[in-house]
């Protein structure tokens, strides 16, 4: 497990003082030195255009790739000593994309952690632009960074570098259990973003960037990304970052221990493997990809999903308790909001909502519905019972957070803390599916032209 010691290390850690021997440069495109390695980038725009006013270098690698004994563990640093005998990558294209959920042979590597970086062609290593850094959604379980290119952030403000990340999702990133804690490092996924916001503080200036304006946005899982680096450690831990931005912070119930140990049961299963001890992790550490897809399948969405990971761990608690209590990193500057009716996509259709039992099954009885009175009782504010459902999933799973986050950093006195709601629809989603109405990911569509 890494422990706050070896993180501030890692991340104060300085690579690359050796002067260039030479000038390295590539027929290719722009290149970009680090030391210990060389990338050539991509200035071809997306709509074709030579030689446009964004480089973007893609498949830039932040850690070691996670395979053999290195899986279900924390990411390990990349060697960066200097190499005289570097040579120039080719990084004019996407890495390849994680592992998926539901899992399919093709369908995403274990080999994935790596970083997509936008420079304003023109920008010197010493421009020190402010940096931000996108963390994609999709549950835990799914979704990648060529789903959210940034090319058109950066050609339209030529003042700032941008970044996004892979990071390992569903089993590869969030097994949990006894057998994981003793032998292996839960919450990886998460971990693997602060190793991407390490590399960055280290390096990103070679890009024109500033490692120390870093601004972190995501939104659904991306948004609840941004709130555990910021409760991570209980706030112990200095972080790399200085700004945050979080929508539609997608964060449902985190699994009790009993839960835990249930899905490494079905996990071990599936794969053919024990079920517990030394003997589990050996066995699923050699098992072959193709036997692991049964695993991640033998799983429910959301199942391997961030946990609480013990007093020392990145995750200490509840989020919302650990903000209750004050225990994330102050000092942030903060941005989270929500969309109008995000949780009706959670809700599901209204057709199929109408009775009170309907809104039971639509949000399960692990949550209380106390202050959410029937339709029929007097002083209720609903409409009709899927009103009731929709509202009851937004609050649970995002509505709550953003607000708790914003108002507990205004209390403790910092005052660049803000909260929105985005209320206009994805035109399309809202085409085809109007009871939507401003649903989940509707601001998504409005930043990256299109994407959902």
């Amino acid at each position: 497990m890494w422990s706050p010691s070896l993180l501030v290390f890692s991340g104060t850690l300085v690579i690359g003082t050796h002067a260039a021997v030479t000038n390295l440069t590539s027929p290719l495109g722009p290149v970009v030195d680090l030391g210990y390695t060389a990338y050539v980038g991509n200035s071809t725009s997306p709509t074709g255009q030579p030689n446009s006013t964004v480089t973007f270098f893609g498949g830039v690698r932040y850690a070691q790739p996670p395979l053999g004994d290195l899986r279900f563990r924390a990411p390990k640093d990349l060697d960066e000593t200097y190499d005289p005998n570097r040579t120039v990558i080719d990084a004019r294209s996407w890495g390849p994309i994680c592992v998926q959920q539901p899992a399919k042979e093709g369908l995403g590597v274990e080999d994935c952690l790596s970083l997509n970086i936008w420079k304003p062609t023109s920008a010197k290593a010493d421009a020190k632009l402010p940096v931000i850094f996108y963390i994609h959604g999709g549950g835990f379980y799914a979704g990648s960074s060529p789903d959210f290119p940034m090319h058109d952030w950066v050609a339209q403000d030529q003042n700032i570098v941008a970044v996004s990340l892979n990071y390992r999702l569903n089993l590869f990133g969030f097994l949990d259990g006894a057998a994981v804690r003793a032998n292996g490092t839960p919450n990886a996924g998460l971990l693997d973003q602060r190793a991407a916001l390490f590399w960055i503080k280290r390096h990103i200036s070679a890009f024109g960037g500033n490692p120390n304006e870093v601004t972190i946005s995501g939104e659904s899982a991306g948004g609840a990304s941004v709130l555990l680096q910021a409760t991570a450690w209980g706030g112990k831990v200095p972080v790399p970052f200085k700004r945050a931005i979080a929508q539609s912070i997608g964060l449902f119930s985190l699994p009790l221990d009993h839960e835990l140990e249930g899905i490494f049961g079905n996990v071990t299963n599936a794969a053919g493997c024990p079920t517990s001890g030394t003997e589990a992790m050996a066995c699923l550490r050699a098992a072959p990809l193709s036997q692991l897809i049964k695993s991640i399948n033998s799983v429910r969405n959301n199942y391997l999903a961030p946990t609480i990971d013990g007093p020392d761990g990145f995750l200490p608690d509840l989020p919302s308790r650990l903000i209750s209590q004050g225990k994330f990193r102050r000092g942030i500057d903060l941005i989270g909001g929500h969309t109008t009716n995000d949780g009706r996509n959670f809700a599901g259709n209204p057709k199929n909502v109408n009775t009170d039992a309907d809104v039971r099954a639509a949000v399960t009885n692990r949550y209380r519905h106390v202050l959410y009175p029937p339709p029929n009782v007097s002083g209720s504010p609903f409409v009709d019972n899927y009103d009731r459902a929709w509202t009851i999933m937004q609050d649970i799973i995002m509505g709550c957070m953003d607000q708790h986050w914003v108002n507990a950093t205004f209390k403790a006195g910092h005052k660049n803390a803000y909260s929105y709601r985005f209320n206009v629809p994805n035109p399309v989603d809202f085409a085809a599916n109007p009871w939507r109405g401003v649903g989940h990911t509707s601001d998504v569509y409005y930043m990256f032209n299109g994407a959902t």
